[in-house]
């Protein structure tokens, strides 16, 4: 066998495999005598065929067998021999093919990049540091009213917190439109979900008013002939209702699961759970800080294939997040960043355990399934499913690994301790709103 390779690209390979005609007919000769004893032809008896007849009746079949095997075989021979680690499947175009003719192809592939790891102790990562005060377990307790609220009807005007039944239908020029009609529905004003222009006008209203207003769509509004444009709706108010929020006693506490009843052992057991949703909210935050500083420290080229592959995989996991038809045109715009990211990371990740001789750790492999099966009702049957499925298992110490690189990363860069407050870590988004606001 001989191979040639060009490279075409920083990162594309083509090689160039020659089989010698002999290796090939050998093969073929091979697999017909041992067909010869198992084959059944009309006018012969079984295992009586003369091998002259098989070679005659099936050759043709049996070669293009061999030559598809011995290109699969071949190829690895050949990646092996020049040392070369192809990144996802090669398109292979056959140049030379027949009966005492060889074999030649050529395969055109990429190649994982060469990776030289930047030092990671030049490296600040920020990890927040976060104290639960009194003040966020007494608003967790009223959000645990909040979710246990009841409404209830009153005979005066609606303002903000209130929640207003009503009848609407809407007009554009004086002709109804799609979707501008409904019956008994309520909304909640101050939750912003209708049309800002729609709710702040419905405040101060009350059972049985009649009003017509002008209302105009955002200019970002998803039904198109509605963006921007001003319409009119005729309002009737069925009722108003307030919000009841039920008393902190005995009942209210056993409502959690709190068998004593009492205040304090509800205020521990909220403050446990908030600990451990913070510690993973740290937990998850310093890692995607180690994640973006060893990607923006590591700037490396990553091979197309491999960016197809996860996009493939996002675009698959997305279809079935979603519920969507799997016929479904996700395009891969929608995917490409995301993939890209997660190739070089896992580039690079891979790279620093391999320099690091890092192993997964297989009792923080037990802690990670633990966690990952304590929300079901039987964590042990989930465990077990996890055991029996080796691909299942692989996520798992991918996971784990991961973890381990991030307390390596963390071991050698630098880490500064971020005062951060408790609704802000565990709500950013409104931290972000907050400060815009400001």
């Amino acid at each position: 066998m001989q191979v040639s390779v060009e490279s075409t690209g920083s990162l594309e390979r083509k090689m160039t495999v020659e089989v010698p005609s002999d290796r090939i007919d050998q093969e073929v000769e091979k697999r017909l005598k041992s067909l010869a004893g198992r084959v059944r032809l009309d006018g012969f008896r079984p295992g009586k065929v003369p091998f002259k007849v098989v070679k005659q009746r099936y050759e043709e079949g049996m070669y293009q067998e061999v030559v598809g095997d011995l290109m699969q075989r071949t190829f690895q021979e050949a990646v092996v021999q020049e040392k070369l680690r192809p990144a996802g499947s090669p398109a292979i175009e056959t140049q030379v093919s027949g009966p005492g003719k060889g074999l030649q192809y050529t395969a055109t592939f990429e190649v994982y990049p060469e990776i030289a790891l930047s030092p990671v102790d030049g490296l600040e990562i920020k990890r927040p540091k976060v104290e639960i005060g009194e003040a966020d377990i007494d608003k967790m307790i009223e959000n645990l009213r909040s979710q246990r609220s009841t409404w209830e009807p009153v005979e005066r005007a609606a303002g903000q917190g209130d929640s207003i039944t009503i009848d609407f239908e809407g007009s554009q020029n004086g002709e109804p439109f799609e979707g501008g009609k409904g019956e008994d529905v309520p909304v909640e004003l101050g939750a912003g979900r209708m049309i800002p222009d729609f709710e702040r006008q419905l405040d101060g209203l009350k059972a049985d008013d009649e009003k017509t207003i002008d209302v105009t769509f955002p200019d970002d509004y998803q039904a198109e002939q509605l963006k921007g444009q001003t319409v009119q709706f005729a309002i009737k108010v069925k009722s108003v209702s307030e919000r009841r929020l039920p008393e902190i006693d005995e009942e209210f506490v056993k409502s959690f699961g709190v068998e004593d009843g009492k205040l304090e052992s509800l205020r521990a057991d909220v403050l446990k759970n908030m600990q451990r949703e913070l510690d993973e909210r740290i937990q998850q935050r310093v890692k995607t800080q180690v994640m973006d500083a060893l990607a923006g420290a590591n700037e490396i080229e990553v091979p197309n294939a491999l960016i197809k592959e996860e996009t493939d995989r996002l675009r698959h996991e997305a279809i079935h997040s979603y519920g969507l038809s799997h016929d479904v045109q996700l395009p891969d715009e929608l995917f490409a960043d995301q993939a890209k990211r997660r190739v070089t990371l896992g580039l690079i990740i891979g790279e620093l355990v391999r320099q690091q001789d890092l192993k997964v750790d297989p009792q923080r492999v037990e802690e990670t399934l633990a966690r990952l099966a304590a929300s079901y009702e039987d964590p042990q049957q989930v465990i077990q499913y996890y055991r029996s499925q080796p691909q299942a298992m692989a996520s798992v110490e991918a996971m784990v690994i991961e973890d381990q690189v991030v307390d390596w990363v963390l071991e050698q860069a630098k880490t500064v301790d971020e005062p951060v407050a408790f609704d802000e870590m565990m709500n950013p988004s409104q931290g972000a709103e907050s400060e815009a606001s400001e």
